[in-house]
């Protein structure tokens, strides 16, 4: 009955398996409800902000603050050879969430490699152990990173990430950031997106001017609200690539679930078929020996 202790082996292995993956879709699923209520949170937040400076928006102010100042670029947007960027990318610490870390990093390489191409330097900034990992072992330079952000990033992280990238942009250090993050659509879509947050594209304004009691002048309120957005997007992408790394992991962990229960099903019907043949098998020996022995 050597193949039927193996079976059972199998069997007994694969149901611990299939606890583990059972008990980490169900953690996933109470992180991705806490992580959603925070990304709706963020919504709004950032909508207000949007609708503020487009209302405020104007030729004339934007030639006076330098987060608004827009670099000579090609059609594309990408700016013109010799200049520097800054890309930050979004990953997570963990690992066991399908593809969701590859997805990411390929989309930073693209990112990298297009800028590149258009003669532009880059400076690599990292959060997340995943991204970081991966960037090392290909022998990148990294200009900063981050792992101890974790699953519960707050306002004051996307400040500490963002707030020298503005001081360079500011002083002409850089001419472009770019943020790489998941964008979270639905717990079964979080497709990874490259967008630009410096210089801060003018706002497209939705509608008619709201009539505004501007207090001290629009100068000042501009200049309190750009830092405010730029900041406030960077928390967003954290938030969101949070969401979508525990959909992402539910989604996996789920699949690897049900997977391990067709397994043990296959299994199953295996070893109980290698039982029944053993024992019909020792039956037929049984009744063999005693015809023998009354023959």
């Amino acid at each position: 009955m050597a193949q039927g202790r193996e079976l059972k082996g199998r069997i007994k292995s694969i149901e611990g398996t299939r606890k583990i993956t059972r008990s980490m879709e169900m953690v996933a699923t109470s992180k991705l409800k806490r992580a959603q209520d925070r990304v709706v949170a963020a919504r709004p937040y950032a909508r207000a902000l949007e609708a503020v400076i487009a209302d405020l928006y104007s030729p004339e102010l934007a030639e006076r603050f330098p987060l608004l100042r827009q670099p000579a670029a090609n059609e594309q947007g990408t700016p013109v050879r010799g200049s520097r960027a800054a890309v930050l990318l979004i990953t997570s610490n963990q690992g066991l969430a399908g593809a969701f870390n590859a997805n990411l990093i390929r989309e930073a390489r693209s990112l990298l490699a297009r800028l590149s191409t258009a003669g532009v330097e880059t400076d690599l900034h990292i959060v997340g152990r995943k991204g970081l990992g991966f960037f090392r072992y290909i022998g990148a330079k990294i200009a900063s990173s981050r792992t101890d952000i974790g699953d519960k990033p707050t306002a004051e992280h996307g400040s500490q990430l963002v707030d020298t990238l503005m001081s360079d942009f500011i002083e002409r250090r850089l001419d472009a950031v770019y943020v790489v993050y998941a964008k979270y659509n639905s717990p079964l879509s979080t497709p990874p997106v490259a967008e630009r947050v410096l210089p801060v594209a003018p706002p497209v304004r939705n509608g008619p001017a709201r009539d505004y009691l501007l207090f001290p002048n629009a100068h000042d309120i501009l200049d309190a609200l750009l830092p405010l957005y730029v900041r406030n997007a960077i928390y967003r992408a954290l938030v969101e690539t949070v969401a979508g790394e525990q959909g992402a992991r539910r989604t996996a962990m789920k699949a690897a679930t049900d997977n391990a229960g067709e397994i043990l099903n296959v299994l199953r019907r295996t070893y109980n078929r290698a039982r029944q043949a053993q024992i019909t098998q020792e039956i037929a020996e049984i009744v063999g020996g005693a015809e023998a022995l009354s023959g």
